[in-house]
């Protein structure tokens, strides 16, 4: 339980400035849960009742095309991150999306309701809401912004940046779905950065 305990306190440490009373105060709320790849932390179309923290594993949140039952997938989510369907668990609304576990995978995770019971009653976790809105507010106009501005290749380097390992983690389809090409555009990326690092 400690070994957890330090785990959880050194990520919520290094997203905002909780004391230990308060994440003392929080312990009781995070709960650890072991996922095998392929669970699903969330569904389509069921409200997104939880805030996870991963502490192993990378998730992708992804969107099935109801006529075609093609998978798109929108974001990539690894450890030290914050996993969520952030609209649906702030309004409260159908998720229009899966988030699915890549690999084995060790989160952390709060419900709704427990976290918003810390907002009111801890100043310093109402401060964690206003960061974590800022958090996922970035990260979906980031992403729009790559859409519109980057090119492909530029679109995986930034991913490469975001999640190190990940081509080694996932398969390369997964990749290819996300920067919206083909798997031999991928690999023709991939072709090109190797011969820029050997010039």
């Amino acid at each position: 339980m400690t070994d957890k305990n330090d785990k959880l306190s050194e990520q919520l440490r290094n997203f905002a400035q909780l004391s230990d009373k308060d994440i003392t105060d929080s312990q009781l709320f995070w709960k650890a849960r072991k996922m095998r790849k392929g669970d699903f932390f969330n569904m389509q179309q069921m409200v997104c009742n939880d805030l996870g923290l991963i502490a192993k594993g990378i998730f992708r949140i992804y969107f099935r095309h109801p006529d075609t039952s093609e998978d798109k997938n929108s974001f990539f989510f690894s450890e030290g991150q914050f996993v969520v369907s952030f609209r649906s668990f702030v309004t409260r609304n159908p998720c229009w999306y899966f988030i699915e576990a890549m690999e084995d995978s060790e989160i952390f995770f709060i419900s709704h309701k427990d976290l918003h019971g810390l907002y009111e009653s801890h100043p310093n976790w109402g401060k964690f809401g206003r960061l974590l809105a800022e958090l996922f507010f970035t990260i979906a106009q980031t992403r729009t912004e790559e859409l519109l501005f980057f090119s492909p290749e530029e679109r995986y380097t930034r991913l490469l940046k975001a999640h190190p390992a990940i081509i080694e983690r996932i398969p390369a389809y997964h990749i290819s779905s996300y920067l919206g090409i083909t798997n031999p555009s991928l690999s023709r990326i991939r072709k090109r950065i190797e011969n820029k690092k050997l010039k």
